[in-house]
């Protein structure tokens, strides 16, 4: 055990409230998904080269640099994929796989966030969890872990989805939207995200239009998630989202309607399908709004609610959505507010209901 002084702390490590000064382990590392680790950056970069920290501020990464981060996989469309790898020493050499802390083994890379950062397995950062007594463990990310018997219990709070046909299909900025405007209509709103790879930057934002609470799959303890996490993390976030009384729960699928993260497990659960109260749909173009309609109904037995995204960029892609498949179709960056409404309106709720959220 030594003492290392890190220059920058992952988002990926929020619930551990850790310091710049930590204790690490060198030996009997272990290899599973969240296990934190202090590494060493090996090289430069000019392009997607920044971390997100604790604070939520992104701050940029140069060689040399002490970070901590977390053991994940990824699977990402538009960025990096890699896998956990099968042990971890002291002195391997592993990737970031994305800003928010992600360490693994690369297997893929886009080409236009070039060539992860490689970095240096310094060793696992130690928790000491037993008061008044020098008994470590190696640190795991998360505030509790995650309950897959939990139920869902939303105590009749209205809840909207928002999926997407791809990864940066637009639905973070729908969902900034829609949050925005029901609360300049006087809803209390909480968000979560239930599927990705963990960065807080979407919650954060879902903060920042105005959601009172905010949650993402990183706090149960998952990095990255699968068909096997999803719904579970969807019941337990939407269980805990309904407490506290909120008007509307909000909550983001990242990644897209085909992926590996989830989704379709998601989707395809009786007892989540049930407690969705809207769905919104993000797609890039009109045939992939085309295509996440038909896989909604067909596949899902949901009819989305409105869609929106890069296909709603003008009144081309509008008139398309609306006329061929029989959907609204609304753009969060040029009619926000229009969007919301349509959201609001598919909720059903009662003239009375608005008005006392209104007064209050």
């Amino acid at each position: 055990m030594k003492t290392v002084v890190v220059d920058k702390v992952a988002s990926i490590t929020q619930a551990l409230n850790l310091g710049h000064e930590l204790r690490v382990a060198t030996t009997d590392i272990p290899c599973e998904e969240g296990v934190v680790l202090v590494v060493e950056i090996l090289t430069s970069k000019s392009t997607y080269n920044t971390l997100e920290l604790t604070s939520g501020r992104m701050a940029k990464v140069s060689k040399g640099d002490i970070i901590v981060g977390a053991l994940g996989h990824r699977q990402a469309l538009f960025g990096y994929s890699g896998h956990l790898p099968t042990s971890v020493k002291e002195g391997d050499i592993i990737q970031v796989l994305n800003i928010g802390g992600v360490l693994g083994i690369v297997d893929s890379a886009n080409p236009d966030k070039g060539k992860p950062f490689d970095c240096r397995v310094l060793g696992v950062v130690l928790q000491f969890p037993y008061l008044g007594e020098r008994i470590s463990i190696p640190a795991k990310v998360g505030y509790r872990p995650l309950d897959y018997n939990v139920q869902v219990d939303t105590k009749k709070v209205p809840v909207v989805a928002l999926a997407g046909t791809c990864m940066e299909a637009g639905k973070t900025a729908a969902a900034c939207a829609i949050v925005s405007r029901m609360r300049h209509r006087g809803l209390v709103v909480h968000a979560f995200k239930a599927t990705g790879v963990s960065l807080r930057r979407d919650i954060l934002a879902m903060e920042d239009a105005g959601a009172r609470r905010s949650m993402i799959f990183t706090d149960l303890g998952v990095v990255t998630t699968t068909a096997k996490t999803g719904p579970a993390i969807t019941r337990a976030l939407l269980t805990e989202m309904a407490q506290g009384e909120p008007d509307v729960i909000v909550f983001e699928l990242g990644d897209g309607i085909l992926g590996a993260y989830g989704v379709e497990a998601i989707l395809a659960s009786p007892d989540i399908k049930a407690s969705l109260t809207s769905v919104v749909l993000s797609a890039n173009d009109p045939v992939a709004a085309w295509g996440g309609v038909k896989l909604l109904r067909e596949r899902f037995g949901i009819e989305p609610s409105v869609v929106t995204g890069p296909a709603t960029d003008n009144d081309v892609g509008v008139k398309i959505i609306r006329e061929q498949m029989g959907v609204a179709a609304w753009n969060a960056m040029t009619n926000g507010a229009s969007l919301g409404d349509e959201v609001i309106a598919s909720l059903g709720l009662s003239p009375a209901q608005l008005a006392k959220a209104v007064s209050e």
